[in-house]
C-alpha cells in the first residue's frame, strides 16, 4: 500500500502540470504566432525585394544585347564601308592605268601627226627656196637645207 500511495501521489504530481494549458502558455504561443507571422511578412518582402533585383538585372541583360546589336551593325556598316571603299579605290587604279594608255597612245599619235606636219612644212619650204634665193639663205642659215 505504501507502494501505491506514492505512487498515486506522483501521478497527482505530474499530471496536472502538463495536462493543463495555462493563461502563460496560451500568451506565450499567441506571442509566437504573432512573431511567425512577421518573419514570413519579412521573408515575403526579401521575395518581393529579389524580384525586383531580377527584373533589374533582366532590363540590363535586354540593354546589352541591344548594345551589342548596335555593335554587331556598326561593324557590318564598317565592313561594308571598307568593301565599297576598297571597290572605289580598285576602280580607281584601273580608271588610270587605262586612261595613262589611252594617253600614251593619243599621244603618240598627236606626235606623229604633228612630226608630219612639221615635214610637210619643212618640204614645202624647202621647194620654196628652190624658186626663192633669199628663202634659201634663210633656211641654209638654219641648217634646214645644206650649202650648196
Amino acid at each position: 500500500m505504501k507502494e501505491l500511495s506514492a505512487l498515486l501521489a506522483l501521478v497527482l504530481l505530474v499530471s496536472p502540470a502538463h495536462s493543463e494549458f495555462t493563461q502563460e502558455d496560451r500568451e506565450l504561443l499567441i506571442s509566437l504566432k504573432v512573431r511567425m507571422e512577421e518573419i514570413d511578412k519579412r521573408f515575403e518582402e526579401i521575395d518581393k525585394r529579389f524580384e525586383q533585383v531580377d527584373k533589374r538585372f533582366e532590363q540590363i541583360d535586354k540593354r546589352f544585347e541591344q548594345i551589342d546589336e548596335r555593335f554587331e551593325f556598326i561593324q557590318n556598316i564598317l565592313v561594308a564601308m571598307f568593301g565599297v571603299f576598297g571597290g572605289l579605290c580598285a576602280a580607281f587604279v584601273g580608271l588610270l592605268l587605262w586612261d595613262r594608255r589611252t594617253f600614251k597612245e593619243r599621244a603618240k599619235e598627236e606626235a606623229l601627226r604633228e612630226v608630219e606636219e612639221r615635214s610637210k612644212v619643212v618640204e614645202a619650204l624647202r621647194r620654196f627656196a628652190d624658186v626663192e634665193p633669199r628663202m634659201a639663205e634663210v633656211l641654209r642659215s638654219l641648217g634646214m637645207i645644206p650649202p650648196s
